[in-house]
């Protein structure tokens, strides 16, 4: 559990880096070299302030940032040990404490100014909450990656259902029962407005009614599609309507069609694998309309352009093993876009690249205290 907790920290540092730092980045300093200027931060170890309620946030596993520049949080109560939630007991064991809502919103100084989410009637809520968008619109996209128990099936001891605690090492399997087979969309306020998919349904990667423990998703202004990465269990992107829910398009690595096969453990030293491992973990679009798509432990991002044609692809620190180098990626906010910042979640760091050659410009180690991120050349 303690495990769990720290990957949940890690997690948080390198996402919050990732959206917060990128926002702020005309008041951040510069690096110069030549006609190079890559961006330099540093974190606010105060950030956000202390929660009301005695609340306390669980594993992090999803950050988003509105038109507004209010940071939206997706956390997993559930991942909250028996002695941080004695508020809960009957009666109270203590005062304190007691799991935060799992939708929290803060203003850029880390106020809680809304909070919402969970459980209720005319929605399968994810049994392992995972990312979190707002689109153009305003509306909050959520995902989830629990296996959860078919119906009828005893639970587990721990955590309940619509709580489960995962290890972010795990990279999923293509066997079995999957519940979060579905993304959910909401307004701000929480108002339930559509969901795709259904939990437990998956047929695999080429179903394109169900999704199987979806990672993250994006949504295209220009063409008001949602992109999803499919994700913990599939191994492809796929495309809906953002309103409607209508299926349009989906590929797996290379454009190609996905397979559900068994690529056995990652070998850095082999040919490129010809299918995205488990997690396919980010989607997201550049001002120049290029799809870039996070292969976790193939360590690499493939770029697409909108209708799933292969571009190119880039391998980031590829002798990494376990749950790879490639967690997600942002992009910086000059209006060419110049660098992706890559949270690389084995190696515990973000990485600076320049977006048109693949090369990083410079590492900002994430340890377990806020002064050992720094820069390096």
């Amino acid at each position: 559990m303690r495990r769990n907790l720290y990957v949940g920290v890690v997690f948080l540092t390198l996402i919050v880096a990732l959206w917060v730092s990128s926002n702020l980045i005309e008041k951040t300093g510069t690096l110069q070299g030549a006609s190079v200027m890559a961006p330099r931060f540093e974190v606010d170890p105060l950030w956000p302030q202390p929660l009301p309620n005695h609340w306390l946030m669980g594993q992090t596993i999803g950050v988003s940032v509105d038109a507004q520049d209010h940071v939206w949080v997706i956390h997993r109560a559930g991942s909250l040990e028996p002695g941080e939630q004695h508020a809960t007991t009957n009666p109270p064991t203590a005062m304190c404490c007691a799991p935060a809502p799992p939708i929290l919103q803060f203003d850029q100084a880390g106020n809680l100014v809304g909070h919402w989410g969970g459980k209720a009637e005319g929605y399968d809520w994810p049994d392992s909450n995972h990312g979190v968008t707002v689109d153009y619109k305003g509306n909050v996209w959520i995902g989830g990656n629990g296996r959860g128990q078919p119906p009828g099936a005893r639970g587990a001891r721990g955590a309940p259902r619509g709580e489960q605690v995962l290890n972010e090492n795990q990279t999923g399997g293509i066997q079995g029962y999957f519940n979060d087979a579905m993304i959910l969309k909401f307004t701000q306020a929480g108002k339930f407005l559509m969901q795709i998919g259904k939990p437990g349904q998956s047929k695999g990667s080429n179903d394109t009614e169900n999704l199987r423990l979806p990672a993250k998703t994006f949504v295209d202004k220009m063409t008001n599609e949602v992109y999803v990465a499919d994700g913990y269990g599939n191994h492809r992107v796929i495309v809906y309507d953002a309103d409607t829910g209508k299926y349009k398009r989906h590929w797996g690595a290379y454009g190609k069609r996905p397979e559900d096969v068994d690529l056995g453990r990652y070998d850095p030293n082999a040919p490129p694998p010809p299918q995205f491992r488990n997690p396919v973990h980010c989607v997201e679009m550049s001002v120049d309309r290029l799809l870039y798509v996070c292969d976790r432990v193939n360590d690499r991002v493939q770029v697409f352009k909108p209708d799933g044609t292969f571009v190119k692809e880039a391998f980031f620190n590829k002798q990494t093993l376990g749950s790879g180098s490639v967690w997600d990626i942002a992009f910086s906010k000059d209006a060419q876009q110049k660098y992706i910042y890559l949270a690389d979640g084995e190696n515990d760091r973000v990485h600076i690249i320049e977006r048109e050659s693949s090369r990083r410009r410079i590492k900002a180690w994430c340890g377990r205290r806020n002064k050992e991120v720094m820069n390096a050349g």
